[in-house]
C-alpha cells in the first residue's frame, strides 16, 4: 500500500479520532512508556518556569504524560488534526495547557514560535513528509542546550522485531481498526514503521540535524526492539 501523506493522512486521523484512545488502552503500557519517555528528558524538578512544546499531540495522551511529569511547566500542545485535537482540548485540563491546530511542518504560520526549553514528539517523525525538516525546524525553536524527547516506533533492525511488529497490526490492531472504519490508517501505521528508520539511522537523522548528545533507549517489554526513546540538545553555541 501506498504510505499517507500530508492532508490524506490528517483527514484519516480526523476519522479515527473517535476511537483512538479505545484502541491505545489495548495497548499495555501505552501511557507508562509515554511517560518513561518524558522523564527520560532529565528536565529539573516539575517544571516550573519551563515551556514545553507537545508535537504531534494526537488526543493528549502525550500531554498528559508531560504534565504527569512535569506539573508545573507551560505546554504548548500541537496537532494537524481537528479531530484529534478536539478530543485532546475536550478532556480535564489545569491551567498552563494551550492546544494549538498546525502540521508540524508550518508551526510558524500559527503562531508556535517559542523558545522552548523542550520539545516531546510521540509517534510524529515517521509521519511527516520531511523529517529532516521538521528535525531542523525544531531545533531551531529550542533555547541554547534545550532538549528533544522523540517517542518513536523504530525497530532495532533484527527480523524477530519486525515479526513481532507484523503479528501485533496484522493479529491484533487492524482488525479492531477495521471494525470501526479505520483500518487504512492502522495499515499505514504497520507500513510507516517497517518504512521507516531503524533506531541507530533515526539517531543518525537526529545528529545531522545539528543536535548533541543523542541517545537512543529502548521501551521495556513487547515493544523492546520497536519503541525506543530518542533524547537529544541543541548545542549551546552554534555549530
Amino acid at each position: 500500500m501506498t504510505l499517507l501523506r500530508d492532508e490524506e493522512l490528517t483527514a484519516a486521523f480526523d476519522h479515527a479520532a473517535r476511537g483512538y484512545d479505545a484502541l491505545a488502552a489495548v495497548n499495555p503500557g501505552y501511557h507508562a512508556q509515554l511517560r518513561r519517555s518524558v522523564r527520560r528528558l532529565g528536565l529539573p524538578g516539575h517544571g516550573a518556569g519551563l515551556r514545553l512544546l507537545d508535537l504531534g499531540c494526537g488526543t493528549g495522551a502525550s500531554t498528559a504524560a508531560l504534565r504527569s511529569v512535569l506539573p508545573a511547566a507551560h505546554i504548548t500542545a500541537v496537532d494537524a488534526s481537528a479531530g484529534m485535537l478536539r478530543r485532546a482540548a475536550a478532556k480535564p485540563w489545569a491551567d498552563g495547557v494551550t492546544f494549538v491546530r498546525a502540521p508540524a511542518e508550518r508551526l510558524a504560520d500559527a503562531g508556535v514560535t517559542g523558545p522552548f526549553d523542550a520539545v516531546f514528539a510521540a509517534y510524529l517523525l515517521r509521519n511527516v513528509s520531511d523529517p529532516d525538516g521538521v528535525l531542523t525546524a525544531v531545533r531551531d525553536l529550542l533555547v541554547a542546550g534545550g532538549r528533544l524527547g522523540v517517542h518513536e516506533f523504530t525497530l532495532s533492525g533484527r527480523r524477530a522485531d519486525r515479526a513481532v511488529w507484523t503479528l501485533v497490526c496484522r493479529g491484533l490492531v487492524q482488525p479492531a481498526a477495521s471494525a470501526l472504519g479505520d483500518g487504512r490508517l492502522y495499515r499505514h501505521l504497520w507500513r510507516s514503521v517497517v518504512d521507516f528508520d531503524t533506531a541507530d539511522r533515526f539517531a543518525a537523522r537526529v545528529r545531522a540535524a545539528g543536535f548533541a548528545h543523542v541517545r537512543t533507549v529502548p521501551l521495556p517489554g513487547w515493544q523492546t526492539g520497536i519503541t525506543h526513546t530518542f533524547v537529544a540538545r541543541r548545542p549551546e553555541t552554534a555549530r
